[in-house]
């Protein structure tokens, strides 16, 4: 089995059961759900804006391309092409950072959980021609003989007060339809990618026989995870020149408070849905300090590669 190379450079704040930080009592249910909090760190006295734009570049081509193009371009031939793949035509999308949010949540599923990526999700919403629009990420986790799906969501917001989180809610909720659920599976078993990606036959064959459209989606949901990147300009951050104690108590608080609010709107519309107490749910929060600097960077960036 391939396996994910381990290489995560970000401070883990809060990896824990969301029932662990629960702010409000009454909710349920709330053991499948998880929390998990990141931090950059500093340098100079200032955010390490270079360490975040870097963790982008180091992994936009392996969302933005397809395994054969990867295996077929080799380092800076590998940064031009993937950003030709990026919607820059989509003003109001790439301006609220949608991309630029995609690339961490993929560089997060590699790094952090290990995950092995099926569906290379910016490579094909990038064609029009193409229906692989849905999840923002699209990864499989393979361990102790067994497997899980993972559905991503990832956002980029000036704030993360209860306006956004209601309609990243309505996102969420909407992706675990089972039509929109069989329309991703459908698209695994169609992408060539996952043969590339793990090279157990048996175990390949497993995974491609739960996801085939004639299996019921019943079956599939406790093997279901949807991590919810939210990524999200921190006045807190901002204002700090170094890491401390203090901030990152400041920020765990703020992390606590705000997984409550959004896992609370998440049950207060989906406490119909069958078997969502089977369905495993990742908040992943991570502030910056200046959402508009990292986009006109991020875009300066793309443009720099898509002009060579």
């Amino acid at each position: 089995m391939k396996k994910a190379q381990k290489k995560f450079t970000f401070e883990i704040l809060i990896d824990d059961f969301f029932e662990n930080f629960n702010l409000e009592a009454g909710l349920a249910p709330i053991d499948n759900k998880k929390i998990l909090g990141l931090l950059n760190d500093f340098e100079d006295g200032k955010w390490r804006f270079s360490h975040f734009q870097n963790f982008i570049w180091d992994n936009i081509a392996e969302t933005a391309l397809s395994q054969r193009e990867r295996d077929s371009l080799v380092n800076h031939s590998l940064l031009t092409a993937a950003a030709k793949n990026l919607r820059l035509t989509d003003k109001d999308k790439i301006g609220e950072g949608s991309e630029l949010a995609e690339i961490v949540l993929y560089g997060v599923m590699k790094h952090h959980f290990s995950a092995l990526p099926v569906v290379p999700k910016i490579f094909y919403k990038q064609n029009p021609q193409d229906n692989a629009k849905g999840a923002d990420s699209v990864h499989i986790i393979v361990a102790e003989n067994d497997f899980t799906v993972w559905f991503g969501e990832a956002k980029f917001y000036k704030s993360i007060e209860d306006v956004n989180l209601g309609r990243i809610v309505d996102s969420v909720a909407n992706s675990i339809k089972t039509d929109k659920l069989k329309k991703e599976n459908s698209i695994i078993i169609n992408v060539n990618d996952i043969d590339h990606v793990i090279d157990d036959e048996e175990m390949c064959s497993r995974i491609r026989e739960a996801l085939s459209p004639q299996e019921s989606i019943d079956s599939l949901k406790s093997k279901i995870n949807i991590p919810i990147l939210l990524l999200y300009e921190c006045s807190v951050t901002s204002a700090q020149t170094g890491m401390s104690q203090s901030y990152k108590a400041d920020i765990i608080r703020y992390h606590k408070e705000r997984a409550t609010a959004y896992f609370k709107k998440q049950l207060s519309k989906m406490h119909g849905t069958h078997k969502y107490s089977e369905i495993c749910f990742h908040i992943i929060l991570f502030p910056v300090p200046s959402k508009k600097n990292i986009v006109d960077k991020f875009l300066s960036n793309v443009k720099h590669y898509k002009e060579q």
